[in-house]
C-alpha cells in the first residue's frame, strides 16, 4: 500500500507473489494505470495470484489516513512510498510553504501511515507485520540546494529505527530502502544533468526501477522473525561513493 505516480511500478509483481494489494495516491488516473499494470501481471502468473485495488488518499491528511486504515481488517505489509521534492534552491531562498509541503508528504505522511498500520498490526490476530519506508541516498549524503528533501529523508531514518525498536515485542519489523537514481519521473533530470557540489552540471546514470521492485518483493516475503533494517540500491557510477 502507498505510493503515487511512477512509484506505482513497485507493486507490479506483487499480485504474482500472492499479495492482495491496495495502491493509494492522490491522482485517480495514475492509480488506475498502476492497477491495470498490476492486473496484467497477475493475469500472466500462475495460481495463487493476489488482487489489486486502488484508493484515493492524501497521506498528509491525518483523519483520512486513520479512516482508511480503520476500514481494513488486516495488513501484513505497508510500503511508504509517497514522496515529493521541490525546485532546487539555496537555503536562503527556500520558502516556508515549500519546506512544509516536502516535510508534510515525505515525513509526516510516512508517520501517519506507519502509525495507523502499526496500530492495526497490534490488534489483528495473529498480530505483527512489516513496514518498508522509502528513504533515499539523500538520507546519507545531501545534494546541493535540496535542504527540505534531505532533511525529510534523514528523518525517515529515525522513523524507521523507532518503528523497528518498538515493534520488536509485537512481531513488527521495519526496513528503510535508500534508492539512488532509479529511472522514474522524479529522476528524469539526472539524465539531462544534475547540479554537483562544485557547481558543475553532470549527467548521472540511472537504473531500471524494477530492480527495486524485486528487492521490495523479496523483503516483503521474509518472515517477520528476519529484520532488514536498511538496504541501499543505486545506479552504478553515480556520484555517491568517495568523491564521485
Amino acid at each position: 500500500m502507498a505510493g503515487r505516480d511512477s512509484g506505482g511500478r513497485w507493486r507490479w509483481r506483487w499480485p504474482r507473489a500472492g499479495f492482495d494489494v491496495t495502491v493509494t495516491g492522490r491522482t485517480s488516473q495514475k492509480l488506475l494505470e498502476t492497477a491495470e499494470a498490476g492486473r496484467g501481471v497477475a493475469a500472466v502468473g500462475a495460481a495463487g495470484v493476489g488482487t489489486v485495488r486502488t484508493a484515493v488518499l492524501d497521506v498528509t491528511d491525518g483523519p483520512a489516513v486513520r479512516a482508511f486504515f480503520e476500514g481494513l481488517e488486516r495488513i501484513d505489509l505497508l510500503v511508504n512510498n509517497a514522496g515529493t521534492g521541490m525546485p532546487a534552491a539555496p537555503i536562503e531562498d527556500v520558502s516556508e510553504e515549500d519546506w512544509r509541503a516536502v516535510v508534510d508528504t515525505n515525513l509526516t505522511g510516512s508517520f501517519l501511515c506507519a502509525q495507523a498500520a502499526y496500530a492495526l498490526m497490534l490488534r489483528q490476530d495473529p498480530k505483527g507485520g512489516r513496514i518498508i519506508n522509502n528513504g533515499s541516498i539523500s538520507a546519507h549524503t545531501p545534494r546541493p540546494q535540496a535542504i527540505a528533501y534531505t532533511a525529510s529523508k534523514h528523518a525517515i531514518s529515525g522513523l524507521t529505527k523507532s518503528l523497528e525498536l518498538e515493534g520488536r515485542p509485537h512481531g513488527i519489523t521495519a526496513t528503510q530502502i535508500d534508492i539512488g537514481n532509479a529511472a522514474t519521473a522524479m529522476t528524469e533530470r539526472m539524465e539531462q544533468g544534475a547540479l554537483q557540489p562544485d557547481g558543475t552540471i553532470v549527467v548521472e546514470p540511472t537504473f531500471d526501477p524494477r530492480t527495486v521492485a524485486a528487492f521490495v518483493v523479496h523483503i516483503a516475503q521474509l518472515p517477520t522473525s528476519v529484520a532488514v533494517p536498511t538496504l541501499m540500491v543505486m545506479a552504478a557510477g553515480m556520484p555517491y561513493a568517495g568523491r564521485g
